[in-house]
């Protein structure tokens, strides 16, 4: 609608040849859909990013009742946690905190595309003595865990793949109907008769 009124709305040119009107009629249809692109962007940036501050603020309130027992450590959590493990495995370990650790542990490892031996030994250990499980079923608990953890990530990658590609073709397609509008409006413009 922005490209037909682009091209629509503009003065006409009588001196001008006509693939010339018909380029400047194109660009101006691209240049009205490139505009509403950058204020659709800011606007949904501006919405994704008031929601994401209110998800933070009740997080934070969340946290505010209760004492919080595990700082964030940040992007070198998993390195932090390897310098305070223990050979030695409590099954009253504070809950949360061996679920925060497991965590960055199988975030490192969904990033390096394995989990580390030392890794995994650890995690049976503590799987073994949280659930009661033998070792080699805990160790085989940790490897089936990590496999559905990696298809998951996996399908996650392949959805956000497809969606961008999805996204590029609808942009292309809207920037040409736009542009092709604008031609159309700029035709009709022309062939108003002044009375």
């Amino acid at each position: 609608m922005g490209g037909y009124l682009a091209g629509r709305l503009r003065t006409k040119w009588a001196s001008i040849h006509t693939d010339e009107v018909y380029f400047r009629d194109t660009a101006q249809g691209f240049l009205a859909w490139a505009v509403a692109l950058v204020i659709t962007a800011a606007f949904l940036a501006s919405a994704a990013a008031s929601m994401v501050g209110a998800a933070a603020s009740s997080a934070d309130g969340k946290v505010a009742g209760v004492q919080a027992e595990q700082p964030e450590l940040g992007p070198n959590g998993y390195f932090i946690d390897t310098l305070f493990r223990s050979d030695s495995t409590k099954p009253d370990a504070n809950s949360a905190a061996v679920r925060s650790e497991t965590g960055r542990i199988f975030a490192n490892a969904l990033r390096q595309g394995d989990v580390p031996v030392s890794d995994r030994s650890y995690l049976a250990q503590l799987v073994a003595a949280r659930t009661g499980l033998s070792q080699p079923d805990a160790d085989k608990r940790v490897s089936d865990v990590f496999a559905r953890a990696q298809q998951t990530a996996e399908t996650a990658r392949k959805a956000v793949a497809h969606s961008l590609l999805w996204a590029f073709l609808a942009l292309l397609i809207g920037a040409f109907c736009a542009s092709f509008a604008a031609t159309l409006g700029g035709r009709q413009r022309d062939h108003v008769v002044a009375v």
